[in-house]
């Protein structure tokens, strides 16, 4: 085991020396996992976890800032940089010019949208195409069984029930209503053998009727959030979708004909949502978070639910022997008391 220690820490040496003693990281700022102080100082809980390792690395370290993740991560492929400890998803893409590290923070990838008033919902749901149809088949089940009375009755010169010309369908119409919800006023009733028996029809006939659109127009009327219209990433092609462009989740997004808008900022995408340009917007749970706890955003909601797993990891150049230097000490860190504490102090904090 002591052996194997003195070989690690040579392998580190030797890295380190042959870098200069100096290992520059790409950073851009990601609240809370990267941020930058008044002093320019990096921090926030990508930081706090790099320094849980720094203390091990017998180096000089040097920060370089970039504006967008895509710079970072070319940054990074070109070698402009050693690595980056932001917290890059692994995507099949990426991993094609970059290697990562082990995975050391755990995510989802999340929604926001608007927060929805339940009397909104009703009446939208009221003057739906749904509801409309459930009525319209009930109305137009009533005329023709009012009509088929209307063309018996009609026939019988006495009486005066159903009018012989055009407004006998009226009639027709108000007596299959009358029957069909057991009213029973008695004011119209058929006295022909083939009107009798288009009316026992009826009878029967609205009973199923009445069960099975009931139910039709209790649905339509049901208050339905858009939280409960969406069960996967599918069901996001329904609505108006928004992501910042060049990330993970973009990637992601765009593997299912997603997202409608690209935004530079979470700022932009909220700033979308609350004026009605998008219906969703889609980023990592931490993240949209930090941003909703930030700033003036009670009227937007983050949902409870995950659309998929992210893993977040640190970033090097293609084949970077630091991986198989650093990874051990990625790993040792995870296991330790100070980055749970950490964790359990960034929980608090949130909530």
């Amino acid at each position: 085991m002591r052996f194997r220690l003195l070989l690690f820490a040579s392998l580190l040496s030797g890295l380190i020396c042959a870098q200069d003693s100096t290992l520059t990281i790409g950073l851009k700022k990601t609240p809370p996992f990267i941020m930058q102080d008044a002093s320019g100082r990096p921090s926030g809980l990508s930081h706090s976890f790099w320094e849980l390792i720094d203390d091990q690395v017998p180096a000089k370290i040097k920060y370089h800032w970039y504006e967008d993740v895509e710079s970072m991560l070319e940054a990074v492929a070109r070698e402009e940089v050693d690595f980056s400890i932001n917290p890059i998803t692994v995507t099949e893409q990426r991993m094609d010019s970059l290697d990562f590290s082990q995975p050391y923070f755990i995510s989802g990838t999340a929604m926001v949208r608007r927060a929805e008033n339940s009397w909104m919902i009703f009446l939208e749901n009221f003057f739906s195409k749904q509801f409309f149809s459930a009525i319209a088949i009930l109305l137009g089940v009533i005329l023709l069984f009012g009509i088929l009375v209307w063309l018996f009755e009609r026939q019988k010169k006495e009486g005066t029930q159903f009018r012989r010309n055009w407004r006998g369908i009226l009639d027709g119409f108000w007596w299959s209503a009358v029957t069909m919800t057991t009213v029973g006023y008695g004011d119209k009733s058929p006295e022909t053998g083939g009107g009798r028996t288009i009316a026992f029809i009826w009878m029967f006939t609205a009973i199923l009727l009445i069960s099975g659109l009931t139910a039709g127009v209790a649905s339509a009327l049901t208050v339905k959030s858009m939280e409960s219209k969406i069960e996967n990433v599918e069901d996001l092609r329904r609505f108006k979708t928004g992501t910042i462009d060049a990330t993970g989740t973009a990637e992601y997004l765009r593997n299912y004909g997603l997202p409608d808008v690209y935004f530079e900022s979470v700022e932009e995408g909220f700033a979308a949502l609350k004026a009605g340009e998008i219906d969703i917007f889609v980023f990592d749970r931490p993240v949209l978070r930090f941003y909703l706890e930030k700033g003036d955003n009670q009227d937007l909601v983050l949902d409870d639910r995950n659309l998929k797993t992210d893993y977040y990891s640190f970033t090097y150049p293609k084949h970077s022997s630091l991986r198989a230097a650093l990874d051990p000490k990625i790993v040792k860190a995870l296991k330790s008391d100070s980055w749970n504490f950490i964790l359990r102090r960034a929980s608090k904090t949130g909530d």
